[in-house]
């Protein structure tokens, strides 16, 4: 029982605040091409336009275990600006949120001609979430005046906003994300209502080859629990014909603090490591990608781990105005 309730302690503390997030969570799928996800501020980044739809599933074993679905769009609008839209929804056990997002961004070339990638970018997005909550399944002997019953929704607006710095295979990237701060109501018992986090993100693109390497760094801090955790990623390409590309790297995700649990009578502490290969193909305009999260640590919730696939479409930049880098996220 006392390893019941440590692992219990466990997940509701370290789990819920690093998994529950309000908005869209922050996981893997910015590596299959798909930083608009994240940055508001890679809407419309090239000469063209993509489309992203992902699928991620925690624990198929277990009931009511966290899922999320993406699907999103972004174009370049005449030479200095870009729109887009992301439509997401996320369900954890008895709480879920469906929303809505809406992006401008503002690119301004720094030097070169058209085919030079030299690109500072600002975006800002602007949505609004639904979040649910439940209740109807909640069973009491003795009422419980703080259950309702029903299945509660709220509604609030909030805004992400971002800037991005490309130079030919070099990338940098901030956002703020949830700027107003603003959350759900659902519950009668008090909730915060600072849910800002910040993202930061570098990467460069080695090689001139058919084969290439990336490897790039992902820091995110939430302002209001104080958590910090660091992604450390590396991707490879190597290119099969004209318009084939196959691909695949690591990302292991760490925080920077820990929680306490207690078992077999000795106390320790655990930080979140997650360990994440990546396979992907682009094949002409398409693409296709498959992650899979292995949770690491003596205290685990399932042996099982979290999939995710992304599909992609890629819209007009025909091969001669693409820029002259090898640049993944800019290059349609």
């Amino acid at each position: 029982m006392k390893n019941f309730l440590a692992v219990l302690s466990f997940f509701l503390v370290f789990g819920f605040t690093s998994r529950a997030q309000e908005g869209i969570p922050v996981y893997f799928d910015y590596l299959a091409d798909n930083y608009y996800l994240v940055y508001p501020s890679m809407a419309g980044i090239g000469e063209g336009g993509k489309i992203r739809l992902t699928a991620r599933k925690q624990w198929f074993n277990v009931d009511e275990a966290p899922s999320l679905q993406t699907l999103n769009a972004h174009f370049r609008v005449g030479e200095r600006s870009g729109v887009g839209g992301i439509l997401f929804n996320d369900s954890n056990g008895y709480h879920s949120q469906v929303g809505f997002k809406g992006t401008y961004a503002h690119h301004l070339r720094l030097g070169g001609d058209f085919r030079t990638l030299n690109q500072l970018s600002f975006g800002l997005s602007a949505g609004v979430i639904l979040s649910s909550l439940d209740e109807t399944e909640f069973r009491s002997v003795i009422p419980d005046p703080i259950v309702s019953g029903v299945k509660n929704t709220t509604s609030y607006f909030n805004a992400d906003f971002g800037v991005s710095y490309n130079l030919w295979e070099f990338y940098a990237h901030a956002a703020v994300l949830n700027i107003l701060g603003s959350g759900r109501d659902l519950y009668t018992a008090a909730e915060f209502d600072n849910l800002r986090r910040y993202l930061f993100s570098v990467g460069y693109v080695f090689g001139k080859s058919e084969w290439r390497v990336e490897p790039s760094v992902l820091l995110q801090l939430t302002e209001f629990t104080e958590e910090k955790t660091v992604d450390f990623n590396a991707k490879v390409y190597k290119d099969i014909g004209d318009n084939t590309t196959l691909w695949g790297g690591m990302s292991y995700r760490r925080s920077f603090d820990g929680a306490q649990f207690q078992q077999n009578g000795s106390f320790g502490e655990q930080r979140l490591q997650l360990l994440t290969p990546i396979i992907g193909v682009n094949w002409g305009k398409w693409l296709f990608s498959y992650n899979y999260s292995y949770q690491m640590g003596d205290i685990r919730f399932d042996n099982g781990g979290f999939h995710q696939i992304t599909l992609g479409y890629d819209i007009g930049q025909e091969r001669q105005n693409r820029y002259d880098c090898y640049c993944p996220a800019a290059n349609y």
